[in-house]
């Protein structure tokens, strides 16, 4: 999952970045209002952490600006204001939750988890497509109660696969939520991943097919349809 941080002060930026790095989340960190207002535009994000109190504007007036750019990335504004008067305003312009500081890191996570997921239409932390079980949280992945033993890169797009189950993802899509525009390699890399990603689960599920190709467009993750012995075969390279 993709975090934009926007913060000014550099230690606790530091801080909020260690913290979310540990629990698996890639983290993006500017100092300026301005510029989380260009990067919320030209990326996609899951989450914008927003602190109110910016350099160059006011985190209310960033929070606003994105709302009538109609960038709806769910914003959890993280501040050490705590008065009913700054909250009412947050959730006014269009704000989904408030932390003040200082805050526990695992509380910090748990909401930014819990946001993502209802963002995406997810109200439990689980989500399953046939026989495979995502947990967003744990960030681990299960075939009927066993465990599937992915590497990073093939966890996190299944991760973004099941997040938006059922919607075609581009090549360019799951480069941008792997690199994050930094040293991106070329797009059949892409493939690659995918066709790992679809043997181990092929192997862990008696040859489905989760993961279709939609040809000139990118890949979708569906629930499999019932597969032939001959396509089951194939499937796990019988």
């Amino acid at each position: 999952m993709r975090i934009l941080l926007v913060e000014d002060d550099p230690t606790t930026s530091r801080s909020i970045e260690l913290m979310l790095t540990h629990a698996n989340l890639n983290v993006y960190c500017t100092d300026l209002g301005e510029e989380g207002i260009d990067l919320a535009k030209l990326y996609d994000y899951d989450l914008i952490l927003l602190d109110l109190n910016l350099p160059d504007m006011n985190g209310h007036e960033v929070l606003r600006q994105l709302r009538l750019a109609r960038v709806d990335t769910p914003i959890l504004i993280l501040t050490g204001a705590d008065d009913t008067e700054n909250k009412i305003k947050g959730f006014g312009f269009g704000a989904d939750d408030y932390m003040t500081k200082p805050f526990h890191r695992e509380e910090l996570v748990a909401r930014i988890h819990a946001i993502i997921r209802r963002s995406k239409g997810h109200a439990q932390s689980i989500i399953r497509t046939g026989k495979i079980s995502v947990n967003l949280d744990a960030k681990t992945v299960e075939v009927e109660g066993k465990p599937v033993h992915l590497t990073g890169k093939e966890y996190q797009m299944l991760e973004l696969l099941s997040l938006r189950k059922g919607t075609t993802l581009t090549k360019e899509m799951f480069l941008n939520h792997l690199y994050g525009g930094m040293d991106e390699p070329e797009l059949k890399i892409i493939d690659v991943f995918i066709c790992k990603l679809r043997k181990k689960l092929a192997d862990a599920t008696g040859g489905d097919n989760y993961i279709e190709t939609v040809w000139g467009r990118g890949y979708v993750l569906r629930d499999p349809m019932p597969a032939t012995l001959e396509q089951r075969r194939a499937a796990v390279g019988a």
